[in-house]
């Protein structure tokens, strides 16, 4: 027997030993890295604002973070993500129907579709709805140095100093939402710092202190993507759920404490402005019922190495399909995109429809106001402007354009569609029954 027949199987053992051991020696180190989530480079202070600090010890997330500065050019078939985006494109020359919606209030004058959580609070300062005027709770949900503000100052002393004097005094105004609005500094658990959902939360029994990780992943976004209103001169900020999260409910809390807006400048119609209720609505729909976070799908995991990390790059599902959807729904991203935009187009369309018939109604009214009907004889058409209007700016402010709750904003947007033709029904029955009382005393 040669000396290479006896060296060849001792050569291919020797190659499989090692072959095993590195496989061994990978697995172990891949093992050890899955544990250890992070690396602490620098100490990170209790509500720190700075997110760069917070990104020494994890550079991957605080990357994501950088890219949430703009998401539109991300999508292909639309400037604007179809029907909304990134961009701080003005909806009063997109949509200028808006501009006799929210007549006599500043939003027929100035409104600006919202930038990503980076622009949060250049966006806020910028904009000139609320001029010098603006008090501290506009700067609740903007900037990560709110957080240790609220502390120190309490909520009452923080909403109630205006917003260019909680800027000049506290630099750490000037970052924008980051990761101390979400976790905790030393152990990096999700938190809610925001004292209006807590209460709010409190006032409806839920403890958020027995709240699972996974609800976690929901209310660190819900306690600022909510509908909430100023109480009193102190502009305190309350979240109008007492009653409950339905757009029923929150139309019965308003009505019961008699709060409006504004008077309409047509209509003369006590009216209500929704802000972003994308957690009310989501509350409705198959999402939340089936347990889905708002993280699942709008930073959901990925894979850093052997570590399943968040991904912090917060957008549209709808550019990133496969992590945010197809992990539950086994389906190909052109038919989960077509689900989608299904859902949205059918809602925008409802949505149209409703403030065409809104406006109808006001010119209904207008024309009753014209021809001298009594303000007594008005009230019914205005009362069903109020109602119209309140569902129709719930779908109107709510960012998903109904796909966080789809059955749910048809439903709204059909009945803002009834209680609009009904104003505009309201409205010509005065005007006939003026005319008719006029004419009999002729």
């Amino acid at each position: 027997m040669s000396k290479l027949k006896i060296l060849l199987p001792g050569a291919a053992a020797a190659v499989a030993v090692f072959g095993v051991l590195a496989l061994l020696v990978s697995i172990i180190e891949r093992k050890q890295e899955a544990r250890t989530t992070f690396v602490k480079v620098v100490d990170v202070a209790d509500d720190e604002p700075d997110p760069a600090l917070w990104g020494r010890n994890f550079p991957a997330e605080y990357d994501a973070y950088l890219r949430t500065m703009g998401t539109a050019e991300l999508v292909s078939y639309s400037p604007f993500g179809r029907y909304g985006g990134s961009e701080a494109f003005s909806r009063l020359d997109k949509y200028p129907e808006l501009v006799r919606l929210f007549a006599g209030y500043p939003f027929s004058v100035e409104y600006r579709e919202e930038r990503g959580h980076l622009n949060a609070v250049a966006d806020m300062l910028a904009t000139k709805r609320l001029g010098d005027a603006k008090p501290g709770t506009c700067m609740t949900c903007k900037s990560s140095g709110v957080p240790r503000l609220m502390k120190t100052l309490g909520p009452e002393a923080f909403y109630g100093t205006p917003v260019k004097d909680l800027v000049a005094a506290h630099p750490g105004l000037k970052f924008s939402i980051s990761c101390a609005d979400c976790h905790d500094a030393k152990s990096q658990a999700l938190r809610v710092p925001r004292p209006a959902f807590r209460e709010a939360m409190a006032a409806r029994g839920i403890d958020l202190a027995a709240a699972s990780h996974a609800d976690k992943r929901t209310q660190v976004c819900a306690q600022c993507h909510v509908e909430y209103y100023f109480k009193g001169p102190g502009k305190y900020l309350v979240h109008p759920w007492a009653k409950g999260l339905e757009i029923e409910s929150i139309e019965a809390y308003y009505d019961e404490i008699g709060f409006k807006d504004w008077d309409h400048a047509e209509t003369k119609a006590p009216l209500v402005k929704i802000q972003h209720p994308e957690f009310e609505l989501w509350s409705s729909g198959i999402h939340a019922r089936s347990g889905v976070a708002c993280a699942d799908c709008h930073m959901p995991y990925k894979r850093e190495g052997a570590v399943k990390v968040t991904d912090h790059w917060i957008r549209t599902p709808l550019v990133n399909l496969t992590n945010a959807c197809a992990g539950c729904h086994r389906l190909s991203e052109t038919e989960l995109r077509a689900r989608v935009l299904e859902a949205q187009d059918r809602t925008f369309e409802l949505l149209n429809r409703a403030g065409k018939a809104i406006i109808a109604g006001q010119d209904a009214v207008k024309l009753a106001m014209e021809k001298g009907v009594p303000e007594a004889d008005l009230a019914a058409a205005r009362a069903l402007h109020r109602r119209a209007f309140i569902r129709w700016d719930f779908l109107s402010a709510e960012n998903s354009m109904g796909f966080h709750s789809p059955q749910e904003a048809a439903r709204i947007l059909g009945d803002a569609i009834d209680y609009a033709r009904q104003m505009e029904l309201a409205a010509v029955r005065a005007q006939a029954n003026q005319a008719a009382g006029q004419g009999g005393q002729r």
